[in-house]
């Protein structure tokens, strides 16, 4: 199958879960190296199909593509509910961005404040998650788009990736926090 045809069918799998659950939504491919995404700004679905591929070939057991793609297609759209949500943090996101670029990782990691806005920053993301989850739950048990059991999968999946880097950063921070204090002489 060539690249324009699967680009094609992606788009088709994920237009039709939008217009299955009844949401106006604009989907837009793009070569962002994130499988899928919600933008709250725009309010659009992203998708980089070469991405959403490799993907779902990272599971250990990896689920039809249409699956994969209609499970995260309503995960985006658990996100798309919870709009107000994610515009309500963007003055905190934007601060803790400017952060971000003001410094590089290393002085992050040697400095308690800057680390702990990064973890915060994580925290973040695992509570939109989680209810962009939890949303996109509710509209697979209403429309029945894919099996408990295989949205279940990818749901833990996906969390997991968001919790291990916030893990990594979590025990960092513990680390920063137990180094000795230099004395001033």
């Amino acid at each position: 199958m060539t690249k324009q045809l699967k680009e094609k069918e992606l788009y088709e799998i994920i237009n039709s879960v939008v217009q299955a659950v009844g949401m106006t939504m604009t989907i837009k491919q793009d070569h962002s190296g994130v499988n899928m995404s919600y933008n709250f700004i725009g309010d659009y679905v992203g998708f980089d199909a070469e991405r959403l591929i490799e993907a779902k070939n990272e599971l250990q057991y990896p689920p039809s593509l249409e699956v994969y793609v209609k499970t995260m297609t309503l995960h985006e759209l658990g996100h798309a509910v919870d709009r107000e949500a994610l515009q309500s943090s963007l003055p905190r996101t934007i601060e803790i961005f400017t952060m971000k670029k003001q410094h590089s990782l290393q002085e992050i990691y040697l400095h308690e404040h800057l680390l702990s806005m990064l973890l915060e920053e994580h925290d973040m993301n695992i509570q939109f998650e989680q209810t962009a989850w939890e949303n996109a739950w509710a509209l697979n048990c209403k429309h029945h788009f894919v099996c408990d059991k295989e949205f279940d999968y990818i749901r833990q999946h996906s969390l997991a990736t968001y919790k291990k880097i916030y893990e990594q950063d979590l025990q960092a921070y513990h680390h920063l926090l137990n180094q000795p204090v230099p004395q001033l002489a």
